[in-house]
């Protein structure tokens, strides 16, 4: 049950270039040739790979580990797959009546047996099955450039296979967890996203170093598994880049299931003095706390080590800067592109599918010598990525957000306002769980008078974001929003109360 890509563009088969095949250079090696190379076969790489292929491009698609990438076997689907009962349950426990009914604590067995389904038991013949059903050829192995449009395949058993593209590249290659340099990091042995997803069994004692999304989301995940969780944060507050009050209602929600956030606590060390036994995190103030497992959530870095990125005059280990196309900057000609986490515009799976068909229909147009504003779809342009990217974090409460936040938009020097409004006294929040707390914001750029950004935070807030993405990303006026009426008793309604609130 790993992310599936989406569905491709209709662009129609593009029978004028020439045939692919392999080629036999002067010095005997053979070279496979492809329209287009794709490195990393994670979400992105996929629709990307997927709709170049449909276009009438033959298309090799590299992966040197599992196929569906971070987001099938470590991310997306089994973090949402161990936080998903936990929500059910207390959503259940909020509707009396229902309440009744849903005694007892999780089955941490059950739940960790789901996530194991849902990341295919990090087996990848699913996701294998389908690119051969839209007839992209998979090569295994690490792939690097090896120059323009030429990269080389290494083998796990040490083999080497040499492609070429007649006319693009894609790095989807991601991105992986970063942990700082602290003493004692490879004694203790931490966690990383990695092992926070896939671990099959409940730590007692669980410490969790950040708070971001992933932070929050595991501490949230593992205290309803049954683990005893610290949450340990530098600053002062959950989710900076969030408007205030999601970092606050997140934190209350946590404390109410137990776990224990600890604000200001910078980690300064570690320590396992006997192997099997737990950890020691040493807080810069003295303190320490035990835990069996710690888990770093603080950032992560480009996959981009390995990349041969020397070939072609970048540096390995950067973040890869690209245009809105996706095209690479500092690399000549309409070659090289990338899309998803490595190119650090907006690290989220949606966000990178959603480059990747941006990135799909810039290299179809170019290929066929059109420009990149005559695709089917109008311009190939990731705008989506400045100032419209979406983003749940699935605890509970839910928060939810899109578009700029009142501080961001004040800082690229819109004259704004932002309106909120209590979503729990919305008539479809009462009905949807007893004491239903949860707070909306609406920022409206007041000389367009258009809303530029939008967050919820509360029980299935989530559900209300789509919505506020169409606001943004359609620049619709609130002249014209006023007459989306929405439907009565849903939580939905808050729309209505927030454009009453700015009218005054």
């Amino acid at each position: 049950m790993t992310d599936r890509p989406d569905t491709a563009e209709e662009f129609g088969a593009d029978t004028s270039r020439a045939p692919a095949g392999a080629v036999a250079p002067a010095d005997g090696d053979v070279i496979d040739v492809f329209d287009v190379i794709v490195i990393g076969a994670g979400p992105p790489g996929e629709n990307l790979a997927e709709r170049t292929q449909a276009a009438g491009l033959r298309t090799a698609l590299v992966e040197g580990d599992l196929v569906g990438g971070e987001c099938s076997y470590w991310a997306c689907m089994p973090s949402k797959a161990l936080l998903r009962p936990a929500a059910a349950l207390a959503a259940a426990r909020a509707v009396p009546g229902a309440r009744e009914a849903a005694g007892g604590e999780l089955a941490a067995a059950a739940v960790l047996a789901s996530r194991n389904a849902f990341a295919s038991n990090w087996r990848d013949e699913g996701q294998v099955s389908w690119l051969e059903s839209v007839d992209v050829e998979l090569v295994r192995g690490q792939g690097r450039l090896a120059g323009p449009r030429k990269v080389v395949v290494t083998a796990s058993d040490g083999t080497e296979r040499r492609l070429t593209a007649r006319h693009a590249v894609a790095l989807c290659t991601g991105s992986r967890p970063a942990l700082p340099p602290l003493p004692g990091m490879d004694e203790a042995r931490p966690w990383t996203s990695h092992e926070a997803t896939s671990s099959q069994r409940v730590p007692e004692r669980l410490a969790v170093v950040g708070g971001g999304v992933v932070g929050v989301e595991m501490a949230a995940a593992w205290q309803a598994l049954g683990a005893r969780v610290t949450l340990l944060v530098r600053g002062d507050t959950l989710l900076p880049h969030w408007e205030p009050f999601a970092g606050e209602l997140v934190a209350e929600g946590l404390a109410r299931a137990g776990v224990e956030l600890r604000t200001g606590a910078s980690v300064a060390a570690l320590r396992r003095p006997d192997p099997d036994g737990p950890a020691v995190v040493e807080l810069s103030g003295g303190n320490t706390v035990i835990a069996d497992e710690v888990l770093f959530a603080t950032g992560r870095r480009a996959r981009t080590d390995e990349l041969g990125l020397e070939t072609v005059g970048l540096t390995p280990g950067d973040w890869l800067a690209a245009d809105d196309s996706l095209r690479v900057q500092g690399v000549p000609g309409d070659w090289l592109y990338c899309a998803g986490d490595v190119n650090h515009r907006a690290m989220l799976t949606h966000q990178g599918k959603y480059q990747a068909r941006i990135a799909a229909s810039a290299i179809v147009a170019r290929a066929r010598g059109a420009g990149v504003d005559d695709g089917p779809w109008g311009a190939q342009a990731a705008t989506a990525d400045h100032q419209a990217v979406p983003q749940v974090v699935f605890t509970d409460p839910e928060a939810a957000s899109v578009g700029l936040t009142l501080a961001s938009a004040e800082k690229a020097g819109l004259r704004v306002r932002a309106v909120d409004y209590d979503l729990g006294s919305v008539a479809g929040a009462a009905l949807f769980a007893e004491g239903y707390r949860g707070r909306a914001r609406m920022v409206v750029d007041e000389d367009r008078q258009v809303v530029v950004g939008a967050s919820f935070v509360g029980p299935g807030a989530g559900e209300l974001l789509h919505a506020a993405t169409i606001a943004v990303v359609g620049e619709v006026p609130l002249a014209r929003l006023w007459h989306a009426v929405p439907a009565y008793p849903t939580i939905s309604e808050v729309w209505l109360r927030l454009l009453e609130a700015y009218r005054g």
